[in-house]
Parts: structure tokens; sequence; C-alpha cells
């Protein structure tokens, strides 16, 4: 953490009286309350509510005065698991009320993702069940582990409990265990071994019977003791994994079967503490005409009403100039939420909302708050520095080498990748595995926080960035992209539309793949692991030399060695429904190369046609999109017809495809058609109204394990379409309601926005390829706030969380872009 406070703005009121009292004995027991987890104060126990160990939610997890600091207690068959090692299949949840107790029955391996499914893992013929209990212990809580039958002797002394801490709330912080003494260190320094075997192994940083963890805090010091006295191990689990917590671990014995595992953990719980109200607003600030509500989170024992300010920041400092009591919306979560009205005040100027003792940070109001430095670094910084095949400079910086210029090996038959590519029995084209494809070492983006093109994300970006361009003469430029040299320079204007270049070099990824495999590419990544969880710059990833352009005498070189078969894999598959995505976005960016690209923009539309000849007929409920950006570019009433034909299937799913329809009514002259989708609309509408209301934040938030930020983007986005069709019956209030989410104005206590460098705060460590640097990249969009289940919105202050803080290609960076846009058009229109 660069700010290990940061991590604690839930501070409790009257501080220093409760930590007095915190440190008081006879109050405050754990109990089992009405959400199905152990509570004491301001402690939280979970069991299993969360099913993500390998993105650290699972097993058993503590949430402490606000703060998430442990996970994942459950038997692993690793010292420091990776995300790749194997993970239980998580069982039913028993909640016993009589005794306080739940549980739930784990299972080794997991059959479902027993090297298959989308990310398969490797098992060892080890099978075995148990069950994993918490039960209140006075003001801490139990920790039991049942096995079913004793293990293996073969696996005596590898399978063994472990209990997961978050390092970025402890860097700084003293340890004791037992005699022994520390601090937990910045990074993990002299502990990696090799054991007997030859593999490599982290030795403890200290091993005893109890541990206390920063005993110098009261909001953070935990005691964990092992009942039977056996012995505890403090490692560090970034000593092999970059992303690794600490961990604290206890072996199974010898014929172990009940209470194999038994461990008193008991969190401090300060008495009466209470989170400190959140103000939450747009961290970018508001267009003088819209809507304007301050979001309140409370405690729900938090029973004070106060009134709500807003302040206008002058030359001399702050004046009120509107003092309220917030309407009281309700309960959501965890917590209690009131809303602060300001809409009225329309004077441009700078200004903070003010609650209790709480001030957000400064935002603007300004007609033209959504004209400078909003979406501007999504175009200008992000989508350049996640350019493939390319040098990307920024004045003194190199953000990476021109890189991955050796693409690409057809991928192996019957193989079944790591990170989701699956290869069937053929390479379904001319090519052989192992055989290079042309041309496919030039265009793309790296998808994410990782470096694989995959084709849906390329096509999202492409059409992404052609609607924006069509919709609001994006003319914009401020980058140098030279494809004939392989070179970007960022903050260096050529005289040409930044957003035009990126489509171009999109299409020169998805269009030269088409054209060299007869098909679209399922996408393009690196073969190995090693070269998967590389991070920084990706020009190391492989040797830019086509491996079968070498000749070798005799085997050749291992991966990482110059010469070697380092280069990435192609996958294909049959898959339509990709397939039509991909055709949709080359259909719409035909309209906008004419006259930049020629060649590409008759390339485009071949294939696009191509597509459609196959595909529009043997699957019409799917062509749908296909169908409407053909119409909008060749203005055939041919695919006018087809959308007339496929009415009764496109008001059955109008939530998913009735936005791309409405674009295209202009063009469609079936009146019955037209009124048909009009009344959708309004059944549409309503439903959004009604999931309007459901939370304090004026639409859907529903996070499945990644946070909903994207979802939430690209239910603005579509908002958009929605409302410049039928501007009576679709507001844009769910549009703004939508960009104030991502900009800040959402639930927990980390109020950044999700968009990197935009708004006076903003996620700033980011799960970019830069991530191990603590760093981020202007313009990327995080997914955001999570949910740590049942009812915890979190937004860590971490690199390694990709479900909260990982860029993406496609809708997670386009919808943002657009937003913006459309946000700063509409408004600027009234």
């Amino acid at each position: 953490m660069k700010n290990s406070t940061k991590m604690y703005r839930r501070a409790p009121y009257c501080l220093s009286l409760l930590l007095l009292l915190g440190s008081l004995a006879g109050f405050g027991q754990m109990k089992l309350n009405s959400k199905e987890y152990l509570e004491n104060q301001g402690v939280n126990v979970m069991l299993a509510h969360d099913f993500y160990p390998e993105g650290h939610q699972g097993g058993v997890g503590v949430i402490q005065h606000g703060q998430r600091v442990a996970t994942n207690g459950d038997l692993r068959l690793e010292p420091t698991p990776g995300q790749w090692s194997p993970i239980p299949k998580v069982g039913k949840r028993i909640v016993d009320k009589a005794r306080q107790m739940v549980s739930v029955r784990m299972v080794y391996p997991d059959s479902a993702i027993d090297r298959k499914g989308f990310n398969p893992i490797i098992y060892p013929d080890l099978h075995f069940a148990y069950v994993i209990s918490i039960q209140p212990a006075g003001k801490g809580f139990k920790i039991i582990a049942d096995l079913e039958k004793p293990l293996p002797d073969e696996w005596i002394g590898k399978v063994g409990f472990n209990f997961e801490l978050f390092p970025g709330a402890l860097f700084g912080k003293s340890y004791l265990m037992d005699q022994q003494s520390g601090i937990f260190p910045r990074q993990s320094s002299d502990q990696v071994f090799r054991n007997t075997g030859n593999e490599l192994q982290v030795k403890p940083i200290a091993v005893g019977k109890q541990l206390t963890i920063a005993p110098e805090s009261p909001l953070q010091r935990m005691t964990i003791e092992s009942v039977a006295g056996d012995s505890l191990q403090l490692l560090d689990g970034r000593a092999l994994h970059s992303n690794g917590w600490y961990v604290v671990r206890a072996l199974i014995k010898k014929g172990a079967t009940k209470n194999a595992i038994e461990w008193l953990v008991t969190p401090n719980a300060v008495n009466g503490w209470q989170s400190a109200p959140v103000v939450q607003v747009s961290q970018v600030g508001y267009h003088p005409l819209q809507e304007k509500k301050a979001v309140i989170e409370l405690d729900a024992n938090d029973t004070r009403r106060l009134p709500a300010k807003l302040l206008r920041i002058g030359g001399s400092g702050t004046q009120t100039v509107l003092e309220a009591q917030p309407e009281e919306w309700g309960d959501f979560l965890r917590y209690h939420y009131r809303r602060f009205d300001f809409s009225k005040i329309q004077e441009p100027g700078m200004y903070m909302v003010q609650y209790g003792d709480t001030k957000t940070p400064p935002f603007r109001i300004s007609e033209q708050v959504y004209s400078d430095n909003v979406w501007q670094p999504t175009l200008a910084y992000f989508l350049p520095a996640q350019m493939c095949h390319v040098r990307v400079n920024d004045k003194y910086r190199v953000w990476h080498g021109a890189c991955h210029l050796d693409d690409a090996r057809m991928a192996p038959v019957d193989s079944n990748h790591f990170d989701g590519y699956i290869q069937g029995s053929s390479t379904l084209t001319n090519y052989k595995p192992g055989e290079t494809v042309p041309d496919l070492n030039k265009g793309g983006w790296h998808d994410a926080g990782d470096y694989d093109l995959r084709v849906e994300s390329q096509a999202e970006t492409i059409h992404g960035l052609v609607l924006a361009f069509e919709n609001f003469h994006l003319n914009y430029d401020n980058t140098t992209i030279d494809q004939a040299t392989r070179v970007v320079e960022i903050q260096r204007p050529d005289g040409k539309p930044d957003a035009l270049q990126q489509i171009e070099h999109g299409l020169f990824s998805v269009v030269n793949g088409y054209r060299s495999l007869g098909r679209f590419y399922r996408g393009i990544i690196e073969p190995t692991l090693r070269q998967y969880v590389l991070l920084g710059d990706p020009v190391n990833l492989t040797d830019n030399v086509d491996f079968n352009t070498l000749h070798h005498n005799g085997k050749a070189p291992e991966v990482g060695v110059p010469g070697s078969p380092d280069d990435r894999w192609v996958f294909t598959e049959e898959n339509p429904g990709r397939a039509l995505e991909a055709a949709v976005a080359l259909a719409a960016a035909s309209r906008v190369m004419k006259g930049y690209n020629d060649t590409l923009a008759q390339q485009s539309l071949e294939i696009a046609l191509a597509v459609w000849n196959t595909l529009g007929k043997q699957q019409p409920s799917r062509s749908v999109s296909l169908a409407v950006e053909l119409l909008i570019t060749t203005k055939d009433q041919a695919y006018a017809d087809f959308l007339v034909s496929q009415q009764e299937g496109i008001l059955k799913s109008f939530g998913r495809n009735g936005w791309m329809v409405c674009r295209a009514l202009p063009l469609i002259k079936d009146n019955g058609f037209r009124e048909a989708v009009r009344n959708a609309v309004k059944q549409l509408y309503a439903s959004i109204e009604q999931d309007g209301h459901k939370t304090p934040y004026g639409v859907p938030y529903e996070p499945n394990i990644w946070g909903a930020g994207w979802g939430i983007q690209n239910f603005g986005y579509r908002q958009y379409f929605l409302h410049r069709a039928f501007p009576e019956i679709v507001s844009d209030k769910y549009l703004l309601n939508a960009l104030n989410f991502i900009l800040g104005c959402h639930p927990g206590s980390n109020t950044a926005s999700f968009v990197s460098g935009v708004g006076a705060n903003s996620v700033t460590t980011a799960y970019g390829f830069n991530r191990a640097d603590w760093s981020y990249i202007p313009g990327g969009v995080a997914s955001g706030t999570a949910l740590i289940r049942p009812d915890f919105p979190e937004l860590m202050i971490w690199p390694y969380f990709w479900q909260q803080g990982e860029y993406v290609l496609g809708g997670g960076t386009t919808d943002y872009l657009f937003l913006a846009l459309a946000a700063n058009q509409l408004l600027n229109e009234k």
C-alpha cells in the first residue's frame, strides 16, 4: 500500500475513546446473524459464501472493521497455491442455528475442472472429502476440519489448512509467533528453497503455536492458535507467485479424521465500532442541467441524521451554498442509504459535499465537465498502450516495444489451453498444428491485463469505436500511428483521427486473420504459463523470430531461449455466435474506412457478406445485429425485410438486441414493425425504471464475481440508442446514472472512479500489464467494486485483483468512451 491508512476510511467515531474501550475485557460475543455469518461488533466471519478461491474469495473469510483481512480458509495441497493450483469442489452450506454453526462439505478433485472446462486445472491422483465448520467461541470463533477418512501416507506433510492474510493491510505491521517477532515485509525475500524432490518451496517466516497479527493495531489485531497445539507456519505466498498473499498453515497429521484441524481465531472487535459515513459523488462532476444526487452510505447502526452541505470552493476557501437533510432511501447490502439532491445548483465552479466530518474530493459543475480529460485518456493513452505488434512511445517513456512479430503458429489439435481456448480435433484450416499462419503479426490490441487477442474483444472494440466516430464526429487527434515502422507516439498528433487509426489497427488483425485462415480466429495466445504470467513489456514474451523460418540441429531450445518455439498459438473454432459478432464489427467498420483505407473497407464488407450468406440463413434469430449493420451500410432493403420477418424473435429478446434494432428504424418502412418496436421500448423502459429503484444509484447492481462496472456502463451505452430513437419514452436519466456510477457514485468506502486517471480520485493501482509496478494506464476502465458475499462491497487498493481492478478491451473500454461522449452531447443539446 502506498498509504495503508487509506484502507481504513471507515474509521470509528470518537476513535480514541473507542480504541480505549476496545482494550477492555468483558464485552461482545461472536454469534450467528440473520445473514448466516458469524459476527461480533465490527467483525464478520463468512464460510463459503464466496466460491472463487483462485481470486482469493472463498473458504473461511474475515472482515474486520470494514476491511477484509483474511480469506480462503480451507484445505489445500500446496503451502502457497497459485491461480492454477488444485482447489476443492464446494458443496452445500449447512447452517445449524441451534449450535450457531456453519458447515460445508468439500471434495478433491473438482471433476468439473479437472483437465477440462474454461480454465482447466491439473489435479493429482488424490481423492478425499472433508467438512469445514465455523462456530462461535467467546469473542472469537473456531475453525474445524473433519476428514471423512485419513489421508494416504504419501500425502502426509503435503496437505494442510491454509488461511490467507491480505498483504496490503499488513505491510509494515508486526507479528508475534510465540517468542518470535517481526515485520510483515513489503516484498518477499530469501525464502525459496528446493526440497528433496528438487521442487521450489517456501520456507516459513515463523513457526509456532500461536500467531498474533498486528498486535499494535486494535483495528487489525487477530490471534490464531491451534487448539491441539500443532505447529502453525507463517508463509509469504509472494515468494512463488507475484499475486500471492501471506499464508498461515497447519499440516494434517497421519491418521487424522475428526478435528483434523481445530483452530481458535480471535479477531479483536472494538466495542461500539461503526463504519464512518461515506459520501459518494461523481469524481469528475456534473453538467449544470443534469440531476445531481450525492449518495450517503451509513453503518446500519448509525442512527444520527445529520444535514448535508454543498460547499463551493473559492479563492479564500469554501462557502456553504446549500444545506439540507438528505432524503431517506433505505437499506441496501449491509448499509443504510440517504441521498442529497443538489440539482438546483447550476452555477459553474468547483464544489464538495460534506456530511458530518466527511468531505468528498473536489468536483466540477460545468457545461464542459465531460469535454475535458474524461473520455480522452481512453483514446489517447489506454488504446495505444494496448496495441499489439507496435512500439508505443510516450515522451520519455516506452510503454512497450514492438512485440509478437513472430505471430502465430497453429495450435495443437485436441488442446485445452489454461486460459479458456480449446482446439478441437481439427485446425479447421489448411494449416497443420505448429505451422506458422501468415499475416497475423499486424494489428490488434492486447485483451486485458494479459496479452492475448480474443476475437470478441477485437470486434467489440472496433464496433464501439465505429459507433462513437459516427455519432459524435470523433475527429480527435493526439497520437501518431505509423504502421510501416510499427511505431506509435502518444501526445504527438499526426493529422489523422485517432479513432479511425485505432479501427484500422483492429481490422488489420481480424481481417488478415480471416483472409489467412478462411475463417475468424478464436484467439491468439502464449503457449506456456511461464509466458502468460509475464508482467511488464510484452516484447519479452517471445524472441520475435518466426520459429518455422529457423533450422535447428536436433532438439529446439526450450521456451524462453532465442530460437525456441515461443511463438503464440492461434486457435480456431466452430462458433456461429462469435463469427456473427465479428462480422457485425466488420460491416460497421466498412462504412468509416471508406475514403480512409478503401482496401480494408472493401475486405471488411466482403467478409461480413460472406458470413451473412452462410450464417444469416442458418442462424436467422442470431443474425439480427448483422442485418442491422448491413442495412445501415448497404441500404439494401432485403435486410429490412429480414428484420421485419424476425419480429417475433426480436420482441422476445428485445432487452438484448432492441438497442441495435432501434438504430435501423429510419430505414424500415413497415409501420406495423415500427409500432411493435415502439411498444417493446415502452415495456423495456418500464422494467428499467423498476430496476432503477432497487439500488440508491438508479442502476442495476448485481455483481457475480467480477465487479459490475462493465455491465453497468454497457447498460448506459444501450440507453443512448433507445433514447435517440424514442426520446419521448426513454429518458437520458439512466445513461447519466450509469456514468455517475463508473465515475465514483457506487457502493463501498472506496469511492474512486473506475477509470484510471479520470476524476479527483481514481483507480491508480490497477490490473494492467504494469501492475507489478503498482501503477496504472490512463483511461483504462476497471470492472470496479465487487461483492464479497453476501453483503460487503469491496474495491481493494491491490494490483493483483483481476476481478476488481483489471482492464479489458471490447465493451469494457469503448462503452465508457461512448458513454462519456454521449453525456456531453445530450446535455449540451438541451
